[in-house]
């Protein structure tokens, strides 16, 4: 026998899962295009000053969101860790 309430909660949870996966896809696709300008304009792959502003930003917006800052600070770096490392592809040999 199923649990109605539960099978809900995880039909929702599932239903932002979709959302996230394709929110991240149209961030990446935004930020190789980022990539791909830095390196045609010679510019650094990386950006501490607004990475820096980003992750200060994040953490205000979670706050506001009642979401731990810590969190939302470790699940940024991971995403500004890959966008990173994705730029430094794109970069001239």
């Amino acid at each position: 026998m199923t649990d109605d309430q539960l099978t809900r909660y995880r039909q929702s949870i599932d239903n932002i899962d979709a959302a996230l996966v394709c929110m991240l896809a149209e961030r990446f696709k935004i930020t190789q295009a980022v990539g791909a300008y830095k390196a045609a304009q010679g510019l650094p792959p990386a950006d501490p000053g607004r990475e820096e502003e980003q992750i200060a930003r994040l953490r205000r917006l979670a706050t506001g969101a009642n979401l731990d800052p810590e969190f939302s600070e470790k699940f940024l770096r991971f995403i500004i860790d890959e966008v990173i490392r994705h730029h430094e592809r794109l970069q001239p040999k």
